[in-house]
């Protein structure tokens, strides 16, 4: 990771929130009442944006332009999706950024100790320092936890239609899961580069993870073959190659007790930048991506590197890279 000065930040300039209205399980009133009552009792200022979904990339733009011009920092408050837009308008102006993390999983919050209660958050925000992490990118968007092609995406996709029916929970999101893994059939034609080497492949997904915390629950982490680990310094490939019901039903076992490297069929290497051209049908030039949550569609080749340039977090002064 490059060497690049840290953005300043001036206590006395309000916080710029950008709030995702429909992430977590408190209302938005008791979400807001607890960062600003944080803020009073820190005698700090803080700018609250409330947005639907549909809002937040240009309600994130705004408040990640004027926190660079004020010297402070734009704060998420949401889940890896809400993360992920802040950080994207954040890592393209070049200021700090602040999580207040309110999702179901939270990896990225995790990974760097930020508490998911919204006053400790705040408290924390309040007497933190920006730090350089890594993030990654895919074409022309930044990613923090993952990206994917394939089966991941539809995975995601079904995981918002159980949670729409049935609420939000972890549970709920593995059993989504293992009714996507049932069903898949689909496989994946791609032409892979990683430097000077390329090759063919079938698989049903494939898994870029730029969070250590995420391979370690799954259970995947990849052998160290180059400098730095996934997050810090390089990202992890997953492939899962076609295989039957049976195997599938093994395969979930395997991710369930967090074991999925122990699986037959399950690929991993290290990576800094693969480019990826699926075979696609006539006349199709786009493929299904999903990042941080996020799914998209994508003009192929799809290009997937560390970034150099990091974006830099507030985290708690003296906390471990």
């Amino acid at each position: 990771m490059p060497s690049i000065d840290a953005p300043g930040i001036d206590p006395a300039a309000a916080l710029q929130f950008v709030i995702n209205a429909g992430a977590g399980r408190s209302d938005d009133d008791t979400r807001r009442q607890a960062i600003e009552a944080a803020l009073q009792a820190a005698g700090r200022r803080g700018e609250l944006r409330l947005c639907r979904p549909a809002e937040l990339p240009g309600a994130a733009r705004e408040a990640a332009a004027r926190a660079l011009a004020t010297r402070t920092a734009v704060v998420a408050v949401g889940g890896d999706g809400t993360l992920n837009t802040v950080a994207q308008a954040a890592h393209a102006a070049g200021c700090a950024m602040g999580v207040v993390p309110q999702g179901t999983f939270n990896y990225f919050a995790r990974t760097h100790g930020l508490p998911s209660d919204p006053a400790a958050a705040v408290q924390l925000l309040l007497n933190a320092a920006p730090a350089p992490v890594q993030v990654a990118g895919i074409n022309d968007h930044v990613f923090l936890v993952n990206a994917s092609l394939g089966l991941y995406p539809e995975l995601l996709q079904d995981r918002e239609a159980y949670k729409a029916r049935f609420g939000r929970s972890r549970w709920v999101a593995f059993v989504a899961g293992c009714a996507t893994l049932l069903r898949a059939q689909r496989r994946l034609r791609l032409h892979i580069e990683m430097g000077e080497t390329a090759r063919d492949v079938q698989t049903l997904t494939l898994f870029m993870g730029n969070n250590r915390l995420q391979l370690q629950q799954f259970g995947a982490e990849p052998a160290d073959t180059l400098a730095g680990t996934p997050g810090d310094g390089s990202m992890a490939a997953l492939m899962l190659r076609p295989i039957g019901t049976l195997s599938m039903i093994g395969l979930m076992l395997h991710g369930a007790m967090g074991r999925l490297g122990e699986a037959a069929g399950v690929e991993s290497f290290e990576f800094q930048h693969l480019v990826v051209r699926p075979t696609l049908a006539p006349g199709r030039r786009e493929v299904t991506v999903a990042f941080d949550g996020e799914v998209r569609r994508m003009r192929v080749p799809i290009d997937i590197r560390v970034l150099e340039r990091p974006l830099f977090l507030l985290k708690a002064t003296g906390a471990p890279a």
